[in-house]
Parts: C-alpha cells; sequence; structure tokens
C-alpha cells in the first residue's frame, strides 16, 4: 500500500500568512503541520509516499527532504496545470500508484489518534474505499455524505442542503478502482474534479464502500482560528518525555506544567511559564508570561509582554506590547509598544492584505 498527502494550494484563506510559506509549512508545536500526516502514516507501515505540490515548488522538497527523517520514502509529485480539484490530484499521480492500493491524506488536517485502526479496516473488509467521517457542525464546508439504513448511497460536495451531519474527513482509503473512478468524471460547477463525485462514481459501479465514524480527533485547518486550535491539540498531546515537567522554581523562573525548551534559551527576571508550551532555540525570554498553547519559534525575543493561545513562527521580536491572545504572529514579525517611537502616540501599522488586527 501506498500514501499520497496533499500539499498544493494557494491557502488564500490564510493570507498574509501564506504569502510567503507553503500552508503545510506552518509550525504546529514548531513543527511543519504536513510532519503530522507524515508520522500519522509512517505508523500504519506504509513507507512509500508521495507528496502532491504546486508547479515549480522547490520549498517544500527542500524542508522535508528524502523522508529518512521518518524512516519512509518521500516522492514529490508536481500538480501540473495548478490546483483542479483533489480527485485530479488522484488522477496526476497515476502513474507512480500503479496497481497499488492507496492511502490519501489531506496534508493540512490534524488527526490525533492512530489511523493503524482505519487501514486494518480498510484491508480486513477488502474494500474498494473507506472514507473517515465526522459528526461537525457545519457540513456545507464538506464532502457530505447520503447515508440510507447503514449504507452511504452518494457523497455531495459542500452542499447547501446536507442530506447528514456527518463530513468526509481528509483521510481516504482505496483499491486500485479509484484510478478508474477519477477518470471517469467530470469537472463540477466550479470547475473542479471533486474527489466526492469519485466516491459516487465507486458506489454507482458497485465498489465496496465503507465508512468509520470517528469522534475527537480530526481537525481541518481551513482558516487562520483552525490554526490556532490545531496547534493547541497538538501541544495537548505532549507528555512527560518531551518536555520538562511538574512545578519548578529557579532564580526567577517559574515553570508550570509540560513545557518543552530549546537549546541556548536564555532568561531575564521575572518569567512565568505555564503550559503546554513549546519555546524554540536561540530565543530571550524577560519579564514575561508565556501562556497555555502558545508555540515560540527559534531565535524569538519576548520582553515585557504576555503571550498565550497563540503561534510565533521563527525570530519574532516582542516588546512591551502588553497582552497578546489568539495570535499568528509570522516570521521576523516585530511588535512594541508606541512608547518606544516618537511620536509616542497613535498606533503605527504596516498590514498586509487580508490581515486582521484588534487595537
Amino acid at each position: 500500500m501506498k500514501a499520497l498527502i496533499t500539499a498544493g494550494g494557494r491557502a488564500t484563506r490564510m493570507r498574509p500568512i501564506t504569502h510567503t510559506i507553503n500552508k503545510h509549512l506552518i509550525p504546529m508545536a514548531n513543527r511543519p503541520m504536513i510532519e503530522n500526516a507524515i508520522l500519522k502514516i509512517a505508523e500504519t507501515g506504509i513507507t512509500d509516499i508521495a507528496i502532491n505540490i504546486n508547479e515549480g515548488d522547490t520549498e517544500i522538497p527542500k524542508v522535508l527532504g528524502d523522508g529518512s527523517n521518518w524512516n519512509v520514502q518521500l516522492t514529490y509529485i508536481e500538480q501540473m496545470g495548478g490546483p483542479k480539484g483533489l480527485a485530479h490530484i488522484i488522477h496526476n499521480a497515476r502513474d507512480w500508484i500503479k496497481s497499488e492500493s492507496l492511502l490519501f491524506f489531506l496534508g493540512d488536517n490534524i488527526i490525533l489518534g492512530s489511523i493503524i485502526p482505519f487501514v486494518e479496516e480498510f484491508k480486513t473488509k477488502n474494500l474498494d474505499c473507506l472514507l473517515a467521517l465526522s459528526r461537525v457542525s457545519d457540513p456545507q464546508r464538506f464532502g457530505v455524505p447520503e447515508i440510507i439504513n447503514g449504507v452511504i448511497t452518494r457523497v455531495i460536495e459542500k452542499p447547501q442542503e446536507p442530506p447528514s451531519p456527518f463530513a468526509v474527513t481528509g483521510i481516504y482509503a482505496y483499491s486500485p478502482k479509484i484510478l478508474e473512478a477519477v477518470a471517469h468524471i467530470q469537472p463540477s460547477a466550479r470547475g473542479e474534479f471533486e474527489i466526492s463525485d469519485a466516491h459516487t462514481w465507486l458506489i454507482e459501479h458497485g465498489a465496496q464502500v465503507g465508512y468509520q465514524e470517528i469522534t475527537g480527533w480530526w481537525k481541518d485547518t481551513g482558516l487562520p482560528q483552525d490554526l490556532i486550535e490545531g496547534n493547541a491539540l497538538m501541544l495537548d498531546q505532549m507528555h512527560e518525555g518531551n518536555g520538562q515537567t511538574a512545578t519548578r522554581q529557579e532564580k526567577n523562573i517559574s515553570i508550570q506544567g509540560i513545557v518543552s525548551i530549546g537549546k541556548d534559551v536564555t532568561f531575564g527576571q521575572d518569567v512565568l511559564i505555564r503550559g503546554p508550551v513549546v519555546i524554540g532555540s536561540n530565543c530571550h525570554l524577560e519579564n514575561c508570561y508565556i501562556g497555555p498553547y502558545t508555540s515560540i519559534g527559534t531565535g524569538s525575543r519576548i520582553v515585557s509582554a504576555e503571550i498565550e493561545h497563540s503561534i510565533l513562527f521563527n525570530a519574532v521580536e516582542i516588546q512591551q506590547a502588553g497582552r497578546i491572545v489568539d495570535s499568528i504572529i509570522g516570521e521576523k514579525a516585530r511588535i512594541s509598544a508606541a512608547s518606544l517611537t516618537l511620536p509616542r502616540c497613535g498606533h503605527r501599522l504596516v498590514v498586509g492584505d487580508n490581515s486582521s488586527v484588534e487595537l
């Protein structure tokens, strides 16, 4: 069995962050988001993994390399002609898939539990397609299955009137029949080859299509606030083996809960860190409070500020900025009090497209 991870697209809803970084490389607990997908797949024993990337993309291959860090082999497949839907990604990778079964994984989905039972059910029941379903409050955003007497009869992409409260999540298992399905469907009204149409094609042509409902361990990171929540979910997975634990007092530093601190981090006076928190290497913290569910990237400097429930990329500098919560702060960003510069009143901003600022 092979695995295919999606890592293309433009992530326009994530701008301005995604103007300068591929969405799938955005850090979650200080690791690229897509690493979560690689780790989950590797746990199943699948080692042959392809990653779908945008045409001409060199950033993701440079960051992930050949996969040896996770004991897998990574192949990169460019999505020629630009994004045309999930079904097109599979069709585009047909020469690599050949006649193998396929685990299809959306690289911007956060899966916290093991997917081993999912893969085992697909194999044990000898299915042509197994879909992971999750109950959601807004199924209009997803592919939604119509289920009659416990059987999926069709799947509708982003329906205005969902036939069920389930979303098809970002993990799928297929027999080689999926290649026939994606080759026969037509573009939807929005001009994309919908994976939901491929699922319906399989059902209509007698394929064995099953589903498994999952609860509490799936997060689609389609919006900026989803990134912050996904980061919190990843930090919740920290345990004593990968963080400093319990409460301790050291000079003027107080650490409470589970906290992971990188190499060469320096501390000034009066620092309180309350986990779960991840702090990258070569950071400096002084007169500050770092609250739960915060990730701080390498080379950052926090002085006289409070940060909580936020993601800070590498080399962020924050000085006398008061309290910052529920925020995503991009690489090399600088935030400081207006009183540090002249004139000492008003707010001085450089705000890019699609930014969100609360003052």
